[in-house]
């Protein structure tokens, strides 16, 4: 029997046109929008408010990006324990992820506890950052399991801004809340 059919998946280079053309991330930019107008949608009945749009921003997100991974959990933590520097230890955090995403996500939506709402996104995601970034510098070509194994989009810079931009966001709240900004 071929060794090769019994042996785990190993990681890939890069390859070159892989994640270089926009329509590679097709799916996360309908995400984002979807997020983005159910979020005007829902922050529309009083007057407009940045903060207010960014939780219910945040809330969506996160809610779509834990609903993506539910589909197929194991899936999820195969791919996840690829690159995060938890899952790569603990596969059980690979499995436990979506849910501390789902929980974040409706701990947006609802308002509750925002501060630390705010600094848990801020480590979870900083956290989640520094395993796609180690990923990258490797070179290693995976799908993102971001996004479940229902759309394909590749692990890239993409990922790591999206990562380190809701953490900005996270950090941002947290100074509009403080009256910082």
């Amino acid at each position: 029997m071929n060794s090769k059919m019994n042996s785990k998946p190993v990681f890939q280079t890069r390859e070159n046109e892989r994640g270089a053309h926009l329509s590679d991330y097709q799916p996360l930019l309908a995400l984002l929008a979807v997020s983005a107008l159910a979020a005007l949608a829902a922050s529309l009945p009083e007057p407009f408010s940045g903060m207010v749009w960014m939780h219910y921003f945040m809330g969506f997100f996160l809610c779509i990006f834990a609903m993506l991974k539910l589909f197929h959990p194991k899936a999820f933590a195969n791919g996840f324990e690829m690159y995060d520097l938890l899952a790569k230890r603990f596969r059980g955090y690979a499995y436990v992820y979506p849910y501390i995403e789902l929980g974040l996500g409706l701990a947006y939506l609802s308002f509750t506890a925002p501060y630390l709402t705010y600094v848990l996104t801020i480590i979870v995601l900083s956290f989640g950052a520094a395993g796609v970034l180690s990923a990258l510098r490797k070179g290693l070509d995976i799908n993102c399991p971001c996004m479940g194994t229902v759309l394909d989009v590749p692990l890239s810079t993409v990922t790591l801004t999206e990562d380190l931009g809701m953490a900005a966001m996270a950090l941002m709240l947290i100074l509009m809340r403080s009256g910082v900004i």
